[in-house]
Formats: structure tokens, C-alpha cells, sequence
């Protein structure tokens, strides 16, 4: 039986019910709705409506509830209920009878719905939180294995300057705990309760919202009833970090994608996260980094539907909202696997050191230090900058790299160049000299290192 049927003279067509029921995606609500309802069932006691007794054996019953649905959603689903509250419902009254009629006194679908869905949100978003931890230590673990192995870094997928391979791994450290950042701040204003402000002009029942809110494990219960039922910021706010972690996520697999290519060969992948080619024997093809760079599409639909779903919604609640789980749900999902999937090649990653440091050494990576060798010499830059780009136009044209120019071939270009220029043409040079604060010199490395081990 529906919830509502005593206005309405005729059943709804099977495809309405089709059209409008929830279950199929809400049931994932099941703890939650259960847990609201045992906190809801002590509140309306307080206020008279329930005796000691009533609400004890509502609150059994509920439990009996919880543990024979946990893990069983084809159970709920089957059950052909509208959406989880129904459900619950319907399960309460089959145990209890018309006592289970009384637990929805002074409460609407539209708070408690609300009070369900930050509930799930702050119990995924800390299994998320964990889940980015342990990605950060997968990195932070690479780079100290790898700490000082020499590659190319790129601007415009040109081999720009060297770097160390530690450096890159704390680039993405650096991503990763602004997404940490970001979803605890999110879960912070996320810890609100909404239950007990009804349909949306608030509960008539006298009960202490901010001690049912702390019996929740919520800081706060939310101030404003209108606001309440029709606020889905949270929601917004989680697909939002999740899409911008993704991207995180899908920078970092191009990058993996790349360095594992035949033309890089920097990387090797473990063969647990690759997979082959029904055709073509050879292929060991980066499946779980290809997916995670794809899977970020979604997440990014999900957060444009829910902005699009809210965008012209008048207050208080409408039934556009029944909309915000589904994408919700998959982005939670989605972005749980991409992190699993992401810590897990970062741990069999085996890094080709030759071939990084073959690929620093080409490409006249060190065409900036002779600039800053002309520049410490008493050349303007700018001068510095166009003479360093006459030498490059020859060593290409000759093949050759730049520390492999004569001296009198480099001298033709300045006359202020001397013996001295080799020395800071080497790799080793080129390295040591970014050892300002967040450079890539060994030191910097190991320093900034040391600080993520450490906090």
C-alpha cells in the first residue's frame, strides 16, 4: 500500500508506478532510513506520542530489520515497495502491527529522505577519505623507491628539463591532498540534520532537534525547514570534488598511458593491471589506467545532471530531486574503483631508469642552464635566450647535443662562453641547481618527501 493512496479513488497505472517508484536505486538507503527511524522512534517518545514500551519494541523490530536486509537488496527490491521509506514501513507494520502505523507521526518522506541521504554521504564520503589516503601512500611509497631516478619533464609534450621521478610522484601527492581537503570540508557542512523539519514548514511536535541530531552522530541540526528539504548542496558539493579528483585521476593515467608506451618505455605495468589482445599476441595493453581516464566522463555527467536537475527547482521540495541518487551513487562508486585501481598499478609499477635518463639527456633539456651560464656571465636574459636558441638550430642540425659542441663552435655564438660551460651542461648540474623551495634537486626532493611521511 502506498503512503499517500487515501486522497486518490484509483490505483496508478503500472507505468507510473514504474515511472515513479525508487526502490530499484534507493534501497542502498536501508541502514540509513533503518538508523533514522530508531533515533525518530526515541524523539516522538519524548514528546508523548509513543510510550517507553511502543517505542522499544519499534526499535527492536527496526533492528530485527537491519540484520535481515544487510546485504540482501534483492530481498527489498522484490518486496515491490515505492521507495525504501514504504519499504521499511511496510516491514515495520508486518512485525508489529498497527504500532508500526505510529512511527511516521510528525515526519515526512521529505525530511527523513534528507536526514537518509547525508547519512550515506558522510559514511562513503569517510570510506573515500580512506580510500585517497591510501592512494597518497601508494605515491608517497613510489617516490621513495624511485626517489632519484632522472626523466624528462614536459610542457606541451616536449621534452622540456629534467626532473626526478620522485618529483613527479609528490606532484600528484600535492593533487590528491587538496582532493582530501576539499571532500572533508565538504563533509563538514554536510554534518547537519535535517530531521524533524516535515514536509517543509517544520515538525508541530516540541521535540529537541539538536539532541536528535546528536544521537545521529550529526554536529548540528539544520535552522531552516524550507531550506532543508529542498538542499542537495551536499550532493552537488561530493560529485563536484569527485569530478575534480577524477580529473586528478585521469592526468595521472595519461600520464602512466604515456610513459608505459613503446615510444616512452619509461614504465613497466604489472601484468595483474594490464591485459592482452585477442588478435595481436604481443600487446600488453594498459587497460586499468585507459579505463580510469574513461570512467572519468561519468563522474563528470553525474555533476552536470545534478546542477541541471537544481538549477530552476522553486522552494520546497519537488520530485525532480528523487534524481539526485542515482548519479550520486554511481560517482561514489566510480570514484572508488579509479582510487583502488590507481593505488593498485602504483604498487606493481617498475620505473626503466635507462631509458628515463637516455630521454632527459636528448631533446637539449640543459638549453636553459646555458642560458642562466650567459646570464651569470653579465648577459641579459633576453640576449641569453636567443643566443642559446642559435646554438640549439646548429646541434640539431648536426645531431648533436649541446654539451657535444666544441668549444670554439660554442664561443662562435658568445665569445664570453669558456671552459667552464661544460660543467653546467650535465644532467647532474641541471638537477642540482633547482634546490629552491618545491624545485627538483635531490635535496628538495627528499625534503619535500620527508614532510609527506611524515604528516
Amino acid at each position: 500500500m502506498a503512503l499517500w493512496g487515501g486522497r486518490f479513488s484509483q490505483e496508478s497505472s503500472a507505468l507510473f508506478k514504474l515511472f515513479n517508484d525508487s526502490l530499484p536505486v534507493d534501497y542502498r538507503l536501508i541502514e540509513q532510513d533503518i538508523v533514522g527511524s530508531i533515533a525518530w522512534a526515541s524523539a516522538i517518545t519524548q514528546v508523548g506520542v509513543l510510550t517507553t514500551e511502543e517505542c522499544s519494541q519499534l526499535q527492536t523490530a527496526l533492528n530485527e530489520l537491519l540484520e535481515e536486509t544487510a546485504d540482501k537488496p534483492e530481498l527489498i527490491i522484490a518486496s515491490g515497495a515505492e521507495d525504501i521509506h514504504s519499504f521499511v514501513e511496510q516491514s515495520l507494520i508486518a512485525k508489529v502491527g498497527d504500532l508500526g502505523k505510529k512511527l511516521h507521526t510528525g515526519r515526512s518522506r521529505n525530511d527523513q529522505v534528507a536526514t537518509d541521504l547525508k547519512l550515506w554521504c558522510k559514511k562513503e564520503g569517510l570510506a573515500l577519505l580512506e580510500l585517497l589516503s591510501k592512494l597518497r601512500t601508494a605515491l608517497i611509497e613510489l617516490a621513495e623507491r624511485e626517489i632519484d631516478a632522472v626523466m624528462p619533464g614536459y610542457t606541451h609534450l616536449q621534452r622540456a628539463q629534467p626532473v626526478l621521478f620522485g618529483h613527479w610522484c609528490l606532484a600528484y601527492v600535492e593533487m590528491f591532498e587538496r582532493d582530501i581537503s576539499r571532500l572533508q570540508d565538504a563533509l563538514k557542512r554536510a554534518d547537519t540534520c535535517p530531521l524533524g523539519t516535515g514536509a517543509l514548514a517544520g515538525t508541530a511536535y516540541p521535540m529537541d532537534r539538536v539532541k536528535l541530531a546528536q544521537s545521529l552522530g550529526f554536529a548540528s541540526p539544520t535552522l531552516n525547514s524550507l531550506d532543508t528539504v529542498s538542499d542537495r548542496d551536499h550532493v552537488v558539493e561530493i560529485c563536484s570534488d569527485a569530478s575534480i579528483s577524477m580529473m586528478h585521476l585521469s592526468r595521472m593515467a595519461e600520464d602512466l598511458i604515456f610513459f608505459n608506451s613503446g615510444e616512452a618505455g619509461f614504465i613497466e605495468l604489472d601484468d595483474e593491471v594490464t591485459s592482452g589482445s585477442s588478435l595481436m599476441p604481443q600487446k600488453k595493453n594498459p587497460d586499468a589506467l585507459e579505463l580510469i581516464r574513461g570512467k572519468t566522463g561519468r563522474v563528470y555527467g553525474s555533476l552536470i545532471g545534478i546542477l541541471t536537475t537544481m538549477k530552476a527547482l522553486p522552494l520546497a521540495y519537488n520530485k525532480d530531486m528523487q534524481e539526485d541518487k542515482e548519479g550520486l551513487f554511481d560517482v561514489m562508486d566510480s570514484w572508488a574503483i579509479c582510487l583502488e585501481m590507481a593505488a593498485l598499478v602504483l604498487n606493481g609499477l617498475q620505473v626503466n631508469r635507462e631509458r628515463t635518463l637516455s630521454a632527459a639527456q636528448q631533446g637539449y633539456a640543459n638549453s636553459t642552464e646555458l642560458a642562466d651560464y650567459l646570464v651569470a656571465k653579465g648577459m641579459p636574459f633576453r640576449e641569453a635566450h636567443h643566443v642559446v636558441g642559435e646554438a640549439v638550430v646548429v646541434a640539431i642540425a648536426k645531431q648533436t647535443p649541446l654539451e657535444n659542441l666544441p668549444l670554439e663552435e660554442l664561443q662562435s655564438f658568445s665569445a664570453i662562453i669558456e671552459a667552464d660551460v661544460y660543467d653546467c651542461l650535465t644532467i647532474e648540474s641541471c638537477l642540482a641547481k633547482r634546490e629552491a623551495l618545491g624545485g627538483t634537486s635531490l635535496p628538495q626532493v627528499k625534503a619535500a618527501l620527508a614532510g609527506k611521511q611524515a604528516s
